[in-house]
């Protein structure tokens, strides 16, 4: 039997049919708007917590608690924002993807964008308009940061507190429905920033219905989703339904889990497992693709390990420790996790060894972090140099090309797009962009704006900046100047990047000032400074940075860039 919501307002022929889960009450009445007519009916009670209803010609709706109305903690629309009633969404969309079959892991190279200032339009039309670019590029997919209702009109998205409405301001559900079927038609693979740890602060109404939340654990960026206390298989049925959602009714090619290390569950089966145990069976009904990919800072292989490993059996997972290894040697900052890192051989052991602290001692975290990932392959993890976290959680938020020159930018893209790994750009990064990506917000309650600008100011001093500022928001915003050196670099490595496999079996030695890697019949030479190196096979230049000579062997001296070679013997 085909996969169908059953939480929500879902259209049945003639019929709407309404659920929700709500233990907190032994009756529950819905409010509904038709033709601008207001009903409120009492809904029929079932077991463990749920009410239900069906009826005729609803257009909006709401659920009358201790006499206010509060929107559907299932809602697929919000259109008034996270305060307003929760819209029926009957309509078809005629999709045209009906031969897709998604992007395979091993084909994958990401973008990683934010709906709101990746275009001037800020919604998902500016992104439709920019698909073509995208293809040009020669990315595989697209990752955009959370889409989910959240209060106001802009924020990174992470303070969602509607998981199944897509947020207004930019354009709604079928506007994304759009932007998934015009990038298939591209070939074009899209994947959807989803928040399973915690809830945003405005209009998070989900406690007042129900325990979703945990009274054990707490996040520092809200409420935690209940998953291993009394009631908690319903609040695990309304995260997997949601993961299932947005594969099914959006056509979605994977989903990123956010920030899995705040999310605490000692159950005999890990939420995680379950997720990725009900994609695999949808990826099999659906016979096509679908990428799960998790963000995790705890060094963990169980994460992405099989189940016959005792893993969860998650795809992939982002690595931390290649960003900071080359960040920090490249700009020298120690602030921070940054304190952890900075040395060329620790460059050399994320390009081998994928994790720095696999199991040693981290003198930031004051214990011995991580674990070793075994023979897990290449493209069980995903690198990047820049990523809206690394960028925007900066007190200046800067971009790296505004920390270190050009050469060196270019020389740390070599090494991540050429590492065994999948690369995932940050929007922008590809041309060269300098405008900064801050923390940006548009809360209405005013006692929350004010808490959380004195929590900047604590955290940002000197660099603070108001994050409800237009300005600030502005500012964030790609200015799309071109630098075609960039720009024409990044394809052409793209293109290189495609013809490689993700075996981690790979050779790479410290020479002088230089890394030299060796993979799949190429050498990538990485000079941070002038360098002797010395070579014993004849190599043919492909692609480089700078001045390099178009046939290299024996001991050769060269100039501060990165190049990358083909065997010539």
């Amino acid at each position: 039997m085909p996969w169908k919501l059953d939480l929500g307002a879902n259209c049945e022929k003639s019929n709407v049919s309404f659920r929700i889960w709500s233990p907190y009450y032994d009756s529950l009445s819905i409010v509904l708007y038709k033709q601008n007519k207001k009903e409120i009916v009492e809904m029929n009670k079932e077991d463990k917590g749920y009410f239900s209803l069906k009826d005729k010609d609803v257009e909006y709706y709401s659920y009358l608690i201790e006499n206010m109305e509060i929107p559907d903690p299932a809602s697929r629309y919000q259109p008034e924002g996270v305060h307003g009633k929760s819209k029926v969404l009957c309509e078809n969309f005629n999709w045209e993807d009906k031969e897709w079959e998604g992007i395979d892991q091993n084909n994958l190279i990401i973008y990683e964008l934010h709906v709101g200032t990746f275009s001037e339009r800020g919604d998902f039309q500016g992104v439709i308009e920019k698909l073509d670019y995208l293809k040009n590029l020669g990315i595989t997919a697209i990752e955009l940061m959370p889409v989910s209702q959240f209060g106001g009109k802009r924020n990174w998205g992470y303070d969602g507190v509607f998981l199944y409405a897509v947020q207004n301001s930019y354009g709604g559900p079928y506007e994304l429905k759009r932007l998934v079927n015009e990038a298939h038609k591209k070939g074009l693979g899209v994947i959807l920033d989803v928040v399973y740890n915690h809830v945003g602060p405005e209009g998070n109404y989900l406690g007042k219905f129900g325990p979703y939340f945990s009274s054990r654990y707490t996040t520092p960026w809200g409420p935690i989703f209940n998953y291993d206390e009394a009631w908690s298989d319903e609040v695990r049925h309304y995260v997997t339904q949601n993961a299932l959602y947005w594969i099914y009714e959006y056509h979605m090619d994977g989903l990123r889990l956010d920030a899995v290390h705040s999310i605490y569950d000692i159950s005999p089966k890990h939420i995680l497992s379950e997720i990725s145990d009900k994609i695999k069976i949808a990826e099999s009904e659906l016979k096509r693709k679908i990428n799960l990919i998790a963000e995790s800072d705890l060094n963990d292989p169980k994460i992405i390990s099989p189940k016959e490993k005792c893993g969860y059996n998650i795809d992939a997972q982002w690595s931390d420790d290649f960003h900071h290894a080359l960040h920090a040697y490249a700009t020298g900052e120690r602030d921070s996790y940054y304190e952890d890192f900075g040395s060329i051989e620790q460059i050399v052991k994320a390009l081998e060894k994928v994790f720095i602290y696999d199991g040693v001692y981290s003198n930031f975290r004051k214990k011995t972090h991580g674990a070793p990932v075994g023979d897990l392959g290449g493209n069980k993890f995903i690198v990047y140099i820049q990523n809206h976290d690394q960028i925007g959680n900066r007190k200046d938020g800067k971009r790296l090309l505004n920390l270190i020159d050009k050469q060196n930018f270019l020389i740390l893209s070599t090494l991540y797009f050429m590492s065994p790994y999948i690369p995932m750009i940050f929007m922008g990064e590809e041309y060269g962009e300098k405008n900064p990506f801050l923390f940006f917000t548009d809360f209405s309650d005013v006692q929350l704006i004010n808490a959380l600008r004195e929590g900047r100011k604590k955290e940002l001093g000197e660099y603070y900046y108001d994050p409800q500022s237009d300005d600030t928001y502005n500012k964030s915003k790609l200015s799309w100047k071109i630098d075609y050196e960039i720009l024409n670099f990044y394809k052409n490595i793209i293109k290189i990047k495609k013809e490689l496999d993700h075996s981690r079996n790979i050779l790479v030695k410290i020479e002088d000032n230089s890394l030299l890697i060796e993979r799949d019949k190429l050498l990538v030479v990485a000079a941070f400074k002038d360098s002797t190196i010395h070579l014993k096979k004849k190599w043919k230049l492909i692609l480089s940075t700078a001045e390099f000579p178009e046939y290299i062997e024996g001991e050769i001296k060269i100039g501060r860039g990165a190049a990358i070679y083909r065997n010539a013997n």
